[in-house]
């Protein structure tokens, strides 16, 4: 199975402390983690393994759309920071619209992200 995942600025932290969390999940159900890049090097930091794309900004965000569209992503958490303004907001919503035209459940915060790790172990 492989999940997505991607965090804005404001949001990196909060992602590698939700993966560090469910750690041992993610190794048990043996969970492919593909990334952004900046996102995929903190978590990296972080001592967990991840397949790094490139930056949001420079198509990354495009990319995990791409393999949504492929159907190679089973999940996507996306931490995004709604009170901030983003230059790539059109690939971000292409993400997330290309999520609900596939079928793919997307989480957009810790909360929601909660829901979906738990749901792997039903």
């Amino acid at each position: 199975m492989e999940i997505a995942i991607i965090a804005h600025d404001g949001k990196k932290a909060d992602m590698v402390q939700f993966l560090m969390l469910h750690k041992e999940l993610l190794k048990a159900k043996e969970i492919s983690l593909i990334s952004t890049g900046t996102t995929g090097s903190k978590v990296e930091a972080a001592g967990l393994k991840v397949n790094r794309f490139l930056s949001g900004p420079m198509g990354g965000d495009a990319q995990i759309a791409g393999r949504v569209a492929e159907g190679k992503v089973s999940m996507v958490l996306f931490f995004r920071d709604p009170l901030e303004k983003h230059p790539h907001e059109p690939d971000v919503l292409m993400l997330l619209r290309l999520c609900d035209v596939h079928n793919v459940p997307l989480a957009t915060n810790p909360a929601t992200a909660t829901l979906l790790i738990n749901s792997l172990n039903q």
